[in-house]
């Protein structure tokens, strides 16, 4: 009794000082204004977009460009200011973006200047700066092309690129219909569905609102293609859809589909934006109505047992695993302004079921709170989606490795090392999260182009994530990061439980995840960069995300011959 009362004791405190701090942090930041750029000024592609789409391109002092740039989730895309904004509401308005921006391109390349940038948007959810945005160049914003069409015989969905997680669900809960999708509310259909293995749980900080749930008070993004509540059972987001229009390096636009372009269309399962800008999508859907999911929260001092229950449950074999078990996923965080270490774990199933046996070990772990109960599958995403305010300085930076228990341990003590590193960075918020991929998950669904297919024993993806307030600290901040993930990736191997797979998604820009795709799968997605955009374009002038490491002497030799 004494100890139930001191546990309530010291929830209570926790909870009015986060009601603190989300007041303090909440206040609004002050509205932004951007010069307008004088015709004299504007690039030839942003001066012929103007004149071919004129109710679609935007530049500085316009709400939509002020809104677009400020709508970005990290501060550091938002620090980054375009030159213009275009704003298609179809596939045919992208696809005359494309094709203008492909014609001064090959005019660029044949004087041998460099190519005007510009980037693609969906959701903006990635924490790098310039992926989806580009300085003084062109961001083609995706954002108005949010159409969801489910079928009438309810098998698959038309998902249009712009659209949000939380679009999608509310528009099929009412038909008792849910897609293998996103598990945060917030987050763009396009960057998650093209990434890869797209995780949904990232960092917690203590800047969100709380109800009289007592919900979440801590802040969750995203491990940004993509792991569901669903996948234990049909596989990963990428591995179920049906088809892609994408509006390639020419102009045109084509489908991608496993009888149309069947390369193109494994190559867009984890290939990112090297290939043209994806409008929508053909998602499988399936029959599906409520769900159990939440949260656990727990103190620091319960890091071994969750540890232990997070390792035990992955070394489940084949036969036994549940196929309805979403998770686990495990965070770790230290909270600067509080000075405490929280653990969050969140579960889901998807069966109206509550505490399956599958969660058992989770269960038996003491815990301050938790938000567990059956829901709709909108509300298991919006509880993740609202966990994630936007406008903070972040970082995301990952490795993978083995179910080895050592190796978690080492991991979670390096953890802790780096937060002491770290408690000199202002308004700092530190989180390890664990997520498994099981070989469950890896085989099923259609191909891709990870190459985790072939792997037979249960990953762990590591991620580490930073909040921070101030630029002087970026150095510090990036420094820490590097060093732990060298000595992680080194202790690893030292057990023989490394693994070169790393998620796109969660990548920093220093990182290099088409490398841990394989050697021969990254050449095939060389090979259909080489098919589809023969001169180059995503490679060279699409500046933000990951590249395919393509000969750019051989692309501009071959611009040139082209000419």
């Amino acid at each position: 009794m004494v100890d139930q009362r001191i546990t309530a004791a010291f929830c209570g405190i926790v909870v009015v000082l986060l009601s603190l701090l989300v007041h303090h942090s909440r206040r609004a930041q002050p509205q932004m204004s951007y010069p307008n750029v004088t015709s004299a000024e504007l690039s030839a592609a942003s001066a012929t977009l103007a004149k071919a789409l004129p109710e679609s391109v935007f530049f500085g002092q316009h709400p939509v460009f002020i809104e677009s740039v400020q709508s970005y989730w990290a501060m550091q895309e938002r620090d980054i200011v375009p030159q213009c904004i275009v704003r298609p509401r179809n596939a045919r308005e992208v696809a005359t973006a494309i094709g203008i921006i492909k014609r001064d391109y090959d005019l660029r390349t044949r004087r041998g200047d460099l190519p005007s940038p510009f980037a693609i948007r969906s959701g903006g959810h990635s924490p790098i700066p310039g992926a989806a945005n580009t300085n003084s160049g062109i961001v083609i914003d995706l954002r108005l092309l949010n159409q969801i069409v489910p079928s009438r015989d309810g098998l698959s969905v038309v998902i249009g690129s712009g659209a949000r997680w939380l679009d999608v669900s509310s528009a099929l809960d009412s038909k008792s219909l849910a897609v293998v999708g996103g598990r945060n509310s917030a987050v763009g259909v396009g960057g998650l569905t093209l990434g890869g293995k797209k995780y949904d749980f990232t960092h917690w900080s203590p800047i969100s609102t709380l109800s009289r749930e007592r919900k979440s008070t801590f802040v969750f993004y995203d491990f940004n293609s993509g792991i569901s509540f669903f996948s234990p059972r049909l596989g990963y987001v990428c591995n179920n859809i049906l088809s892609y229009e994408i509006v390639l390096a020419d102009g045109s636009v084509a489908t991608a589909s496993e009888s149309s372009n069947p390369g193109l269309w494994r190559a867009l399962k984890g290939g990112s934006n090297n290939f043209g800008v994806v409008t929508s999508f053909v998602a499988r859907s399936f029959p599906s109505t409520s769900i159990w999911s939440g949260f656990l929260y727990m103190t620091g001092s319960k890091a071994n047992q969750v540890i232990d229950a997070f390792h035990e449950f992955n070394q489940a074999k084949p036969g036994i695993y549940d196929e309805y078990a979403g998770g686990p996923l495990v965070c770790f965080s230290y909270l600067q302004k509080l000075r405490i270490n929280v653990i969050s774990t969140h579960l889901a199933y998807t069966k109206p079921v509550s505490w399956p046996a599958c969660w058992g070990n989770f269960k038996s772990i003491g815990r301050l709170w938790s938000t567990v109960k059956i829901r709709s599958l909108t509300s298991a995403t919006d509880e993740l989606g609202k966990l994630s305010p936007p406008g903070l300085r972040e970082l995301f930076f990952t490795t993978t490795v083995k179910n080895d228990h050592a190796t978690l341990m080492e991991t979670y003590a390096t953890y802790k090392q780096g937060a002491e590193v770290m408690r000199r960075v202002r308004g700092m918020t530190w989180t390890l999260a664990l997520q498994p991929l099981l070989p469950v998950m890896m085989r099923k669904g259609q191909p891709d182009s990870q190459g985790l297919g072939t792997r037979t024993e249960p990953l762990v993806v590591v991620l580490f994530t930073v909040v921070w307030q101030d630029t002087a600290d970026d150095e510090l901040v990036d420094r820490t990061a590097r060093g732990i993930i060298r000595h992680i990736d080194e202790y690893a191997a030292s057990r023989g439980a490394a693994d070169m797979y790393r998620y796109l998604n969660d990548c920093a820009s220093w990182q290099r995840p088409f490398d841990g795709y394989g050697a021969e799968n990254k050449r095939f997605l060389q090979d259909m960069s080489r098919i589809y955009d023969p001169n180059g374009l995503f490679q060279r002038a699409c500046l933000g995300g990951f590249k395919l490491d393509m000969d750019h002497a051989l692309l501009l030799q071959s611009d040139i011959t082209k000419a």
